[in-house]
C-alpha cells in the first residue's frame, strides 16, 4: 500500500503558505507597471466576457485552464520577465490565479443548484454520525488515538471557507493531512507502530473529516479540482486532495457495512440521531427562550453577539452557514416572518400618521405641506450613479 508523502518533502510547501500574500502583491506590482498594459487588458477582458456565459461547472473549469496557458506563455514572452527564474514566472502564475479566481469567486463557487444540495446533504449525515462514530468503528488503532493532533487536523480542514483562491483552500487540506501525516510517524517512531500507509492514513482522515465538518465540502473540492493549476496539483498536494475527496466519498456512501459496528446498530443510531435532530428542530421552533439551552453552538454564538449593554442578543449574526442546522433554517424562516409582521405593521402606523401631519392647520386658513430637504434626491441620486 502506498504510504503518505513524509513531512521532511513538504517544507518547501509549507513555506509557500506564508509566502502567498507576497508573491500576490509582486504580482499586483508588476500589473501596475505600464509596460504590463497589455497583460491587465487580456486578465480584464477575460474576466468580464466570463460573466457573460450560463454556469457550467465542467466548461467553466476548461476556459480558466486554457485562459491559465495562455497567459502562461505572455507572461514568458513579456519584457518585464525576461529574465525570471523559473520560481519567479511560478510566482506570477500563483499571483494571476489567485486575481482572477477571487474576482470570478461569487460566479465559480457552487455555481450550480446541485451544489447546494450535495452540501447539504453531505452535512447533514455527518452530524448524524458525530452523534455515535467512533475511532474504533474505523478501525483506526489505539496508538493513533490523539486528541490534540485530531483537533489540529480539524481546524486546518474548517479553514477551507474562509479563502478564495484555490491554492489557499488547497494549502488547508494539505495542512490537516501533514497533521495526521505527523502524527502517523511520530507513532511509528515512538510505539513501534509499522505505518500501513493509506490503511492507516485514511481513516484517520475520514474520523476528522466527521469530527470537522468541514463547511461545503463537496463545493470546495469541486471548486479546487476545476480551478487549481494542473501543473500544481501534482505530487504531495495530488495525494492529500485526492484522500479527502475519497473521504468525502466514503462517507457519503457509508452505511453499516462500512464500519466495524453491527449494521442493525448502526441504523438504530441513525435513526436515533434524526429523532433528535428532529426534536431538537421542533422545540426551537415551538420555544425560542431554548435556542440557545438545546445546541452548544447556539450557545456559543448567542454569548458572542450579546452586546455590552446586557441588552438583547443576535445569535445567527455571527453564524457561518455550515453550522446552521435544519432546525436553524427553520427558525430564521420563523424569525425572518416575524419581523416581517411587525414591518408591516409598524409601517402603516408610521404611514397614518405621516397622512395625519400632511396639512398643518395655520392661523390663517392655509396649510404648511411636508417637503423632503432641499437637495436630498440629488444626492441619493449621485451615489446610486456612483
Amino acid at each position: 500500500m502506498e504510504a503518505a508523502p513524509s513531512s521532511s518533502s513538504t517544507s518547501t510547501s509549507t513555506s509557500t503558505s506564508s509566502g502567498g500574500s507576497v508573491t500576490f502583491y509582486d504580482f499586483l506590482d508588476r500589473m501596475r507597471n505600464p509596460a504590463s498594459l497589455d497583460l491587465v487588458r487580456s486578465i480584464k477582458s477575460f474576466i468580464v466576457s466570463f460573466s457573460f456565459y450560463t454556469p457550467n461547472p465542467d466548461n467553466d473549469g476548461k476556459k480558466v485552464q486554457d485562459f491559465y496557458l495562455s497567459m502562461e506563455a505572455a507572461i514568458r514572452e513579456h519584457p518585464l520577465w525576461a529574465a525570471a527564474t523559473f520560481e519567479e514566472l511560478d510566482s506570477a502564475m500563483e499571483g494571476l490565479e489567485k486575481y482572477v479566481m477571487t474576482k470570478l469567486f461569487s460566479r465559480t463557487f457552487a455555481s450550480v443548484p446541485e451544489d447546494a444540495k450535495i452540501d447539504r446533504e453531505v452535512s447533514e449525515k455527518i452530524c448524524l454520525l458525530q452523534t455515535f462514530l467512533k475511532p474504533e468503528h474505523l478501525d483506526i488503532p489505539a496508538v493513533l488515538h490523539n486528541e490534540a493532533s485530531w483537533l489540529l487536523a480539524e481546524k486546518e480542514l474548517q479553514k477551507i471557507n474562509t479563502f478564495k483562491a484555490p491554492r489557499e483552500k488547497l494549502l488547508c487540506i494539505m495542512n490537516c493531512c501533514r497533521v495526521i501525516n505527523n502524527l502517523l510517524l511520530n507513532a511509528s517512531m515512538s510505539e513501534n507502530h509499522a505505518l500501513a500507509g493509506l490503511d492507516d492514513f485514511l481513516p484517520v482522515l475520514i474520523y476528522v473529516t466527521i469530527k470537522a465538518n468541514p463547511p461545503q465540502l463537496h463545493s470546495n473540492l469541486k471548486f479546487i479540482q476545476l480551478y487549481r493549476r494542473q501543473a500544481k496539483l501534482v505530487s504531495e498536494a495530488a495525494y492529500y486532495f485526492t484522500n479527502l475527496v475519497s473521504a468525502k466519498t466514503f462517507i457519503v456512501d457509508l452505511n453499516g457495512k462500512s464500519l466495524s459496528m453491527d449494521e442493525i446498530k448502526f441504523e438504530e443510531s441513525m435513526q436515533a440521531a434524526r429523532l433528535t435532530q428532529t426534536n431538537r428542530a421542533t422545540q426551537i421552533e415551538a420555544s425560542p427562550t431554548l435556542q440557545g439551552q438545546t445546541d452548544p453552538t447556539l450557545t456559543r454564538m448567542h454569548d458572542k453577539e450579546k452586546d455590552t449593554s446586557g441588552g438583547s442578543s443576535y445569535p445567527y449574526m455571527d453564524a457561518e452557514a455550515g453550522e446552521l442546522t435544519v432546525g436553524d433554517v427553520e427558525r430564521l424562516l420563523s424569525l425572518y416572518k416575524d419581523v416581517v409582521t411587525k414591518y408591516t405593521s409598524l409601517y402603516k402606523v408610521v404611514r397614518h400618521l405621516s397622512m395625519s401631519k400632511t396639512e398643518i392647520p395655520h392661523s390663517e386658513g392655509t396649510s404648511f405641506l411636508l417637503t423632503q430637504p432641499e437637495g436630498t434626491n440629488t444626492k441619493i441620486d449621485h451615489q446610486r450613479g456612483n
